[in-house]
């Protein structure tokens, strides 16, 4: 365990650090009398930061934000504690904390904790009873400036750089994300980094017809191509459009005035609009953000009924995996923008599937994949991911009644977040540490506990963004 940066780095990081959270946020969340965001101008490659004074406060104090709230709280405090010092035990010469390697264990894990500790920090939900803010506060910016150092826009080594793969645009997003919410406490270069990391992927996204979901050779947009063809069986894209897309609009709220901005924030429209594209989209007269989707589209992911198809199987882990679409909302919202109304498009159909859609049982007679009156999920072709995912549909739910998703869906999505979320409570009240799992078969995802971190972050800044006290702040062009 170390808590303290190397000599070199001490003067920076320790001034920091000191300010711990007095002066820095104030007890309802906001960012308060120390250096505040709202005076400081566009900087580090013309990112605006996020005016938290302008955007008001949120308390978290009704049910569903006291749920969300006591998820990240455990959540966070695990993954900035416990996992932390067991996987970080040392700093390098270059003064970066060791990431042990390239790929998805090695990056985009440490960057899912560091969405639910920045979360924690700055909205004064963290929980310091084990490790003290100003100590959590130092190991979580040590997570964003090493990811962003490593980034292949900053860093040559082949060696140590991750970056322009299938799924490195989400590292990207989680990373950024971060250092967005933490910019008062990351210097220059730190910051810098995070810019020339976030612009690089957003233009791999924007550019080439040979990078992943831009063209129509190699890897896919589609699962199935507009003349019916499947060219990924039983592998629908929308996931990886919609997490790419989210990088895009991360880079668009971030950097509004930056050259690239207009050509990000088509591009999150297209690749929103393609994740949930079904069949009866590539006939009528439909136009979302400027966009006709029967000329525009070129094939489909998911099926007219709302439900989709990944890992060979019809799978409600990926149903809901729209989140990330949905979490848009929030993002545009810190930079009090509207959000492109293509992130709600047939989420509502495939919420209804998911609430009303009736399935065979092995024993006779069907059920919703949503059990009636239970958190129980029901898996029409098998689960390969495990038994236990309660906040995987909670955090969609809460998601889908903010964003006013569920209308004529009975019962609510707001009913559905308080079955799911309370079970999720229930698994982690199995522990003292924070977090969520215990058996390896409960989740066999090696980051079980990050995603569940990284999803209570974004749910729970979707939240402030709904329930400020100046008013809903999730606006849809």
């Amino acid at each position: 365990m170390f808590d303290l940066p190397p000599p070199s780095r001490r003067r920076f990081l320790g001034a920091t650090s000191a300010i711990g959270l007095s002066g820095v946020i104030g007890p309802t969340g906001v960012i308060g009398s120390g250096t505040t965001l709202s005076a400081r101008a566009a900087d580090g490659g013309g990112v605006v930061p996020v005016d938290w004074s302008r955007l008001g406060s949120y308390a978290g104090a009704d049910a569903a934000g006291t749920r969300v709230s006591t998820v990240l709280a455990g959540s966070a405090r695990y993954l900035i504690g416990p996992w932390y010092a067991a996987t970080y035990t040392h700093y390098l010469p270059d003064g970066h904390i060791d990431l042990r390697g390239t790929d998805e264990r090695a990056v985009r894990l440490p960057a899912m904790a560091a969405v639910a500790a920045t979360t924690a920090l700055v909205t004064g939900v963290y929980d310091p009873r084990t490790l003290s803010a100003a100590n959590a506060t130092v190991r979580t910016r040590n997570l964003i400036r090493t990811l962003a150092a490593r980034h292949r826009a900053n860093n040559t080594d082949a060696g140590t750089r991750w970056g322009g793969g299938w799924q490195t645009a989400l590292w990207a997003y989680y990373t950024a994300l971060s250092g967005w919410l933490f910019w008062d406490r990351l210097d220059t270069t730190a910051r810098d980094h995070l810019v020339a990391m976030l612009v690089w992927e957003a233009d791999r996204l924007t550019t080439g017809d040979s990078v992943h979901l831009i063209g129509t050779s190699g890897d896919e947009l589609y699962m199935t191509r507009r003349n019916g063809t499947v060219v990924t069986p039983g592998d629908s894209k929308a996931e990886e459009n919609s997490w790419s897309a989210a990088a895009l609009s991360l880079a668009a709220s971030m950097m509004p005035g930056h050259p690239g901005a207009a050509r990000w924030t088509r591009r999150n429209a297209e690749l929103l609009l393609a994740a949930a594209a079904r069949p009866a989209d590539l006939t009528g007269g439909t136009t979302v953000n400027g966009i006709r989707l029967s000329s525009w589209l070129r094939g489909t992911n998911i099926a007219d009924d709302g439900t989709l198809e990944n890992h060979a199987r019809l799978h409600p882990l990926y149903m809901v995996a729209f989140d990330q679409s949905l979490y848009q909302g929030f993002v545009f919202g810190l930079a009090n923008r509207a959000a492109p109304r293509a992130a709600l498009h047939n989420i509502r159909r495939t919420y209804a599937a998911l609430v009303d859609k009736p399935f065979p049982l092995p024993g006779g007679g069907t059920t919703p994949i949503y059990r009636p009156g239970s958190a129980e999920i029901h898996y029409p072709e098998g689960n390969d991911w495990g038994t236990h995912f309660p906040f995987y549909f909670g955090n969609f739910d809460l998601l889908v009644s903010l964003t006013g998703q569920d209308r004529g869906i009975t019962p609510p999505a707001a009913e559905w977040e308080r079955l799911h979320n309370t079970a999720q409570l229930s698994l982690m009240s199995r522990f003292t540490d924070g977090r969520t799992y215990g058996a390896a078969g409960e989740n066999t995802y090696y980051g079980r506990e990050h995603r569940i971190g990284a999803m209570a972050g974004q749910s729970y800044l979707t939240l402030f963004l709904a329930r400020n006290a100046t008013g809903n702040r999730l606006r849809w062009r």
